[in-house]
């Protein structure tokens, strides 16, 4: 294994993270064709093929699933390891995963307050497609979506709101109050994420969309659009709750079915070094329920 490259590791850990050749060189400040002559570079090396590419970007095979959870597993030990390296100054860092949309629409505007309420702490974000494969290590929070709460046992989970979706538009395009059923809703221009949940709500109710979908790879992107007047969006409810708030949108029909995704936190249970961490889940937890109020 003394061949293997170590940087090759990372850039593929980067690449299987986000799905996407392009965002990972992006991360990475390199150019997508090194990204991808490092990955395949590993390949060979291993032997094994890591990814498979598609139309809408790649995925990982299972010997790539393998490997990210090894490498994942090793950055996190890794990470912690140098709490202990770096001292008292390292407790001041809380690193939270979460998905880009959850970033976009949820936590960027709560930067100031973030800020406000933790002068002393430096949040590190990084952005996942899916949910990490490794245990957390100390001062990192994971924010993600699940049917239940995190089954990992090094972790305390707590639940932070139903995923319920609601289809929200730009008041130009349709104000607010004006009743809407599903084969009025459905006349709109539809705006969807890759979760495609005008696609699967037309196959399980046997309407017919009358518009064109205009799809986007992020529900922060149909959101962005559904502001701009372009259409209507179906998405979570704790991601435009401050755009309905001010105006921006309007909400014009709820999904009738009881939620079955939810939102969860999860943190590491080893409290070592953990100065502010609980602080910052409590303030997580508090600005959730304060949505709800």
């Amino acid at each position: 294994m003394n061949h293997i490259n170590l940087n090759a590791l990372r850039v593929f850990a980067v690449v299987a993270r986000h799905g996407n050749l392009q965002r990972a060189a992006d991360e990475l400040c390199i150019s997508r064709g090194a990204v991808s002559q490092r990955i395949k570079r590993l390949e060979l090396d291993l032997g094994v093929v890591l990814l498979e590419r598609g139309a809408r970007g790649v995925s990982v095979t299972a010997a790539g699933a393998r490997c990210r959870a090894a490498i994942d597993e090793a950055l996190g030990t890794l990470e912690t390891a140098l709490v202990d390296v770096m001292g008292a100054g390292a407790a001041d860092h809380v690193t939270m995963h979460l998905g880009s949309s959850t970033a976009a629409t949820w936590l960027m505007p709560r930067m100031g307050a973030f800020a406000a309420r933790f002068p002393k702490v430096a949040l590190r974000t990084e952005v996942h497609d899916q949910v990490l494969s490794r245990s957390l290590g100390r001062n990192e929070i994971a924010i993600w979506p699940g049917a239940a709460p995190d089954p990992n046992p090094a972790h305390h989970s707590r639940h932070l709101t139903d995923i319920r979706l609601m289809a929200v538009c730009s008041p130009d395009l349709m104000q607010t109050g004006t009743p809407v059923d599903l084969d009025a809703l459905l006349c709109l221009p539809l705006l969807q994420d890759a979760h495609r949940r005008w696609e699967r709500l037309v196959e399980a109710t046997g309407h017919a969309a009358r518009h064109r979908v205009l799809n986007f790879d992020r529900a922060a992107l149909a959101i962005d659009a559904a502001v701009g007047g372009h259409g209507v969006a179906l998405v979570p409810t704790y991601m435009v709750e401050r755009d309905v708030s001010a105006g921006r949108l309007v909400r014009i029909w709820e999904h009738p079915e009881p939620p079955r995704t939810h939102l969860y936190v999860s943190w590491s249970k080893d409290h070592t070094g953990q100065r502010h961490l609980g602080r910052v889940v409590e303030w997580i937890l508090s600005e959730f329920e304060h949505a709800k109020q």
